[in-house]
């Protein structure tokens, strides 16, 4: 049925049909693609134009945590329930985390840390919290835990508040 002349001219289609769709692709990004047209050439100065936005006013953490929300918390918190549990000891992919503001680092019973998080010392307070769930892997370098972490301050703020309600 297939000799090696008809094989040979199908993978020769084959070919021909990727090398065509790569260089359209590379001919389509050189003349669309945005940074390679270099430097600016004739920059215009107005008058009273800021260098950027405005920078926006740092409020502390400790001011957001002081107003943050507990049930905005606890919908922030369905983020972090595919791993975490709320009942003390219901250990999942992660450590349960009733009782975790202000509890040392590392020490949620039954749960096998990483060689990261058990040796480091102190307790969660609210301010680790808030700078660990900013990225984990920058807070911890070396966690096995692969969260991507949460960029607003209100949302680590509320999920914070929420987390220390719920062992009163």
């Amino acid at each position: 049925m297939f000799d090696t002349m008809t094989f040979t001219k199908i993978a020769g289609g084959v070919c021909g049909a990727l090398l065509v769709f790569l260089l359209g692709k590379w001919a389509a990004e050189e003349i669309y693609h945005m940074d390679s047209h270099g430097e600016q050439a004739y920059v215009i100065e107005v008058e009273g134009a800021d260098d950027g936005a405005e920078a926006a006013e740092e409020v502390s953490f400790e001011t957001v945590l002081a107003s943050a929300d507990i049930e905005k918390g606890a919908k922030v918190f369905r983020k972090c329930s595919a791993c975490h549990k709320l009942e003390a000891g219901a250990n999942g992919t992660g450590p349960y985390l009733y009782g975790v503001v202000n509890r040392p680092k590392g020490a949620a019973q039954g749960f096998n840390y990483s060689d990261t998080l058990a040796s480091m010392g102190g307790e969660w307070s609210p301010e680790n919290l808030n700078n660990f769930l900013l990225k984990p892997s920058d807070y911890a370098p070396g966690t096995s835990m692969s969260f991507a972490g949460l960029k607003s301050v209100e949302e680590r703020a509320n999920v914070i508040a929420y987390l220390d309600s719920l062992d009163n």
